[in-house]
């Protein structure tokens, strides 16, 4: 089908506000975005408004809006030409119009027509009926209705609201959409447009803020719904106007504070007013006592207000409170708020009090009721497992073995406690303060809190070495054993965090240096799990899924593709080489022998291949008596020249010595590929020359594949 379509000259902006009942304040910007987008996006199909045109979105907690700019009335005229049947099928023996094609016609609403009345076009293969008419412009009041019905049917909506509205007299209609509909204002420039949206007869009319604002307000025209809901109505429709508005209030209400404003605080607050304002209040100096970490997320889960911090990043008795109301006697907000927030500082502290009465013993044993996994036991039964994978790290990374058992031992004990159970978050945090409490070493107390780390990407990793060594017996643990019980990511459903926790694994193995064998690690670790039946081998698929998670983070860092896949090709177990690795094999690409040796390498390593799949015989040893031709002479003495320095390089961990020693080899290697057939008819001079490459190809590969470099 092609379609041509002009618009008309005319435009006008377009308003659309629905005024509901309270929105979903998480859901509010997003539900605003789709809402604009969706209609726009929609007008444009239809040819309504140009797809560059403006359009504003406007959210508060009672409304959803958009301004359209440059919306014509009616969209142009265009003209199509469909396809219809091929000639052959479309004309009987005679050449009059076939059944088939009367019919198809007739479906598309040309029943008038004849065969005379299209055209013949080939498309390649075959003549084929094409038909040319003009199809009206869709109609903007006419084409709304359903344009509003298909945008509210896909909007992002937490929990649908169905709710019965009056229909007529006495009928009664079920409506479906996030919060009931009160009101429905459509303006095309300055007049309405006779639409019913959710049962609700379009107008002009809106409502301003529900205390200070007018109410029944007139919009005259559709650019002027802003200036008069802010004029006349007391409310900022502009979702980041009034985000802006409060960071703004916020910083300069603290004064020499800080103000810890959490992004997702400061949009559903941003979602919860319409015309916000900042008041400051006060809590008693002796609730500063509870850990800081506890009032904050209090007053910002509970209360929605913003804590405050002094220069040194210790919590000040005052909060800050965004308000719905603009007074000047806010001394009943500010004392009302005051009042509100102190029972949950109460209540926090108490908490805190009778945690604290408990000591840890009594925390891990009571890990053993709680369920981690119905195939891998208890909470209790982990905290075994963890213990004994951090006293084989320990031992592995010479730091205190009974530090880190004891560590893994009260790490998860804050699970059972008060304070976690009312803040799930505060996991790890409350375990530090507990261990603090009750005399533990630093570090182990450290660790309570460290072993969660890194919680997300770019996330800090553990400070101490015991801290360290328990994140990663917690994090090991878990993959090994939630793997082993077939519960591995799948797509994009990843429930048990695995790939969050073998990235961990790979940033502190990499970024602190631990010299560990990761088969080894990943071994003793699945050793714990050997009386559970339930649980498979996984250390191969572990590993493998471990490396995968490395060479996504060297590509995150630039590493080029075939440079990462030269190293991590060799199957590396230690994962703490990788990067001197990887910078030894840039130093060398950039030799001007690398790609020639790089390509003999690949050579090497085919020729190789193809000789173990017919299985033939590799000596084992060169025999220099068997080497008739120069150059396969040259070559194995080259090879014995430069192996002692590669092999000492290696030892020594200097790769990029052992890279650059290759270039040596480059002439050898270049002359024996191109004058000696190696798969030569003498079964020992061809098992002698195998074993020459086989030699070549394990010294080449010593650091890195390098024949991944090969262009």
């Amino acid at each position: 089908m092609i379609e041509q379509r002009k618009f008309a000259m005319t435009t006008q902006d377009l308003l659309i506000e629905l005024l509901t009942e309270e929105l979903p304040p998480k859901a509010l910007e997003k539900l605003s975005t789709a809402f604009s987008n969706g209609v726009h996006d929609a007008l444009v199909k239809l040819g309504l408004v140009d797809k560059d045109a403006k359009k504003h979105a406007y959210a508060t907690p009672r409304r959803l809006a958009v301004l359209i700019s440059g919306v014509v009335a009616q969209a142009a005229d265009s003209m199509k030409k469909d396809k219809i049947l091929p000639v052959s099928v479309g004309l009987d023996k005679e050449g009059n119009a076939s059944a088939s094609l009367i019919k198809k016609l007739t479906a598309m609403g040309f029943a008038d027509k004849t065969p005379a009345d299209l055209a013949i076009e080939n498309d390649g293969k075959q003549d084929v009926f094409f038909i040319s008419y003009t199809q009206q412009g869709a109609v903007l009041h006419e084409a709304l209705q359903a344009i509003l019905t298909e945008v509210a049917a896909k909007l992002p909506i937490p929990k649908v609201m169905t709710y019965q509205i009056h229909a007529g007299t006495t009928a009664e209609q079920d409506v479906s959409f996030v919060r009931p509909v009160k009101r429905a204002l459509v303006l095309f420039g300055a007049d309405v447009l006779p639409l019913t949206v959710f049962g609700v007869k379009s107008d002009r009319v809106t409502d301003g803020h529900r205390f200070m604002g007018e109410k029944n307000l007139n919009v005259p025209n559709a650019h002027e719904y802003a200036h008069v809901l802010r004029t006349q109505g007391m409310v900022e429709p502009d979702f980041q106007v009034r985000r802006e508005s409060i960071y703004e209030q916020l910083k300069n209400k603290a004064g020499a504070h800080q103000v810890i404003m959490p992004e997702a605080l400061l949009d559903e607050v941003t979602a919860l007013t319409e015309y916000p304002v900042v008041y400051k209040a006060s809590f008693e100096q002796g609730f500063l006592a509870v850990p800081q970490e506890c009032l904050i997320l209090t007053m910002q889960t509970n209360q929605k207000y913003f804590a405050m911090t002094d220069a040194n990043g210790a919590l000040v008795n005052e909060f800050l409170v965004v308000s719905n109301i603009l007074t000047d006697s806010p001394e009943q907000i500010i004392e009302g708020n005051a009042r509100v927030v102190r029972p949950r500082l109460a209540d926090a502290q108490f908490f805190f009090e009778q945690d604290k009465k408990r000591s840890l013993d009594d925390m891990v044993g009571k890990l053993q009721t709680v369920v981690y996994h119905n195939k891998l036991g208890s909470q209790g039964e982990r905290v075994a497992r963890v213990q004994a994978v951090a006293a084989y790290l320990a031992e592995a990374l010479n730091a205190d073995v009974n530090d880190a058992k004891r560590a893994a031992y009260i790490a998860k004990a804050d699970l059972v406690s008060d304070m976690v159970g009312e803040f799930p978050e505060l996991q790890g945090i409350m375990g530090r303060y507990y261990a603090t409490h009750h005399g533990e070493k630093a570090d182990v107390a450290a660790a309570c809190a460290e072993h969660y780390q890194p919680r997300f990407a770019g996330d800090a990793l553990p400070e101490t070495q015991i801290g360290l060594i328990t994140a990663l017996a917690d994090k090991l643990e878990t993959l090994v054993g939630i793997w082993g019980i077939g519960l591995q990511p799948t797509g994009e459903k990843d429930p048990f965090a695995l790939r969050r926790h073998a990235l961990g694994v790979v940033r502190m193995i990499l970024e602190k240096k631990l010299p560990l064998s990761l088969t080894d690690t990943l071994n003793a670790v699945q050793a714990q799990f050997d009386g559970n039946a339930q649980v498979k081998h996984s250390v191969v698929a572990v590993k493998n899924f471990m490396v995968d998670r490395l060479k996504g983070l060297l590509k995150d860092q630039g590493y080029a593709p075939a440079q990462i896949e030269a190293v991590l090709s060799n199957n590396p177990d230690r994962l703490d080489e990788v990067m001197e690795k990887l910078a030894a094999v840039q130093a060398f690409a950039v030799l001007p022998e690398a790609q020639n040796l790089a390509a003999a390498n690949k050579r090497c390593v085919n020729i190789l291949r193809k000789a173990a799949e017919k299985e033939e015989a590799i000596a084992e040893g060169v025999n220099d008596a068997l080497l008739s031709e120069a150059p396969e002479q040259a070559l194995a003495q080259a090879l014995t020249a430069v192996r002692p320095t590669v092999h000492e390089a290696l030892a020594q961990r200097e790769y990029q010595t052992a890279l650059t020693a290759l270039a040596s080899l480059r002439e050898p290697v270049d002359a024996f590929f191109a004058d000696v057939m190696v798969m030569a008819d003498d079964p020992a001079v061809r098992a002698n020359r195998l074993k020459l490459l086989h030699d070549l190809a394990q010294l080449m590969n010593g650091v890195a594949d390098i024949s991944c470099l090969a262009v």
